[in-house]
């Protein structure tokens, strides 16, 4: 049996209790962020899979299957992607209603199907987003025993965005890079000071006009460059980050959590405003 089998079942699967199969609901905030953000770091997967770690023992990819009448999310077991970026594996989990594949089938799908992915580490789940989801809709009670359940242990994890300015998680990932290598160019490259004079404007319901908002910028960037001054840079460099939030105030305007724990155990719940400006995402100051 394999070790989805093992984890999930293999026949009458109900998603409260096995996460191996999952229908997604457009209401469904949780597991719509689970998908993207398993989309977004897609890429660490592929390259862990081409060059597996001693510690890393087990990898799954979850795709989209539908037919007729039903759109499923199925575990894939044994994946492998060709150099266009296709994904072929072995169904690992009986689905439940649709009739296109079965247990067991090797089946191909373009990686645009893809809506998880996980990798077992020494005992710890990396990725595996839809299953923190399910897991994170169930009452603080009933936790326990699905992890029990699972037999992974389960923590905030480690999100491996891209480190670049496509994404508002990139975008903060970057500004701590270039803040733990003291490259003050920067991390003042990675913010956007009027776009922040705008959004205090903006929720103070003061009155906004070109000149307040140069004056604010202004003002914001030498308190910023003050700071910097007497304290000194950040050192985030032996840190690791999970976003386990988007809050969208408009198209342009996002609150990102983020999740930071350090060597020592040190745990940090930290949310920042983020500015989607013509030159990417920019980190602005904490929400």
């Amino acid at each position: 049996m394999s070790l989805l089998a093992n984890i999930f079942g293999k026949k009458n699967l109900d998603t409260k209790e096995h996460p191996g199969i999952v229908f997604v609901s457009g209401e469904d905030e949780k597991m719509v962020w689970a998908i993207e953000k398993a989309r977004l770091t897609l890429w660490y997967f592929m390259e862990c899979l081409l060059d597996p770690q001693p510690e890393q023992v087990y990898f799954s990819v979850k795709i989209k299957i539908a037919d007729e009448d039903h759109i499923e999310h199925i575990w894939l077991t044994e994946p492998e992607f060709d150099i266009e970026g296709n994904l072929f594996g072995t169904v690992g989990n009986e689905p439940g209603n649709v009739t296109a594949v079965r247990l067991g089938d090797r089946i191909g799908v373009e990686s645009s199907l893809v809506s998880d992915w996980m990798i077992i580490e020494s005992g710890r789940l990396i990725g595996g987003y839809t299953i923190r989801a399910i897991r994170d809709g169930l009452p603080e009670n009933e936790q326990p025993a699905f992890d029990d359940a699972v037999g992974l242990y389960i923590d905030e994890g480690v999100d491996h965005f891209k480190v670049d300015l496509d994404t508002p998680e990139g975008a903060i990932l970057l500004i701590e890079q270039y803040f733990s290598e003291n490259n003050l160019e920067q991390v003042l490259a990675c913010k956007d000071f009027h776009a922040e004079a705008r959004l205090i404007l903006l929720k103070a319901k003061l009155e906004i006009d070109n000149e307040t908002i140069a004056l604010t910028a202004e003002a914001l960037e030498a308190s910023f460059l003050q700071y910097i001054d007497q304290h000194g840079m950040p050192d985030f460099s032996q840190k690791t980050s999970a976003f386990t939030h988007r809050e969208k105030i408009d198209e342009q305007y996002w609150i990102i959590t983020e999740i930071c724990v350090y060597p020592d155990g040190f745990r940090s719940v930290e949310r920042s405003y983020t500015f989607k400006s013509d030159n990417g995402w920019k980190v602005l100051g904490t929400a």
